[in-house]
């Protein structure tokens, strides 16, 4: 579920470990949260190094993924659950870079 922003906040917030769960970008919540915490995500060009960072709409995600391919993300919407996968693929827009 979204957490409320805080009070100067900038819209609803979800932490990044698990929006990549939620959102089927990582196999398991503890991966998501390994890769935030060794410093391999980079929410709208800054690198982060904590799991609970907060991601909104509209931020960009970057990301390594199996296979070498490093994939870039808009957030469009906040999901509150890990559904199925359409259901998630809505809550992203996919990037190519380069493009």
């Amino acid at each position: 579920m979204a957490d409320a922003a805080p009070a100067g906040g900038h819209g609803p917030a979800l932490r990044i470990d698990k929006f990549l769960w939620f959102a089927r970008l990582a196999k398991s919540r503890s991966i998501a949260q390994k890769l935030a915490e060794e410093g391999h995500i980079r929410l709208n060009g800054r690198r982060i190094e904590r799991a609970h960072a907060p991601v909104r709409a509209g931020d960009l995600i970057t990301f390594p993924h199996p296979g070498g391919v490093v994939r870039v993300v808009r957030v469009l919407l906040l999901p509150t659950r890990r559904g199925p996968a359409p259901e998630a693929q809505g809550c992203y827009e996919e990037l190519t870079i380069g493009s």
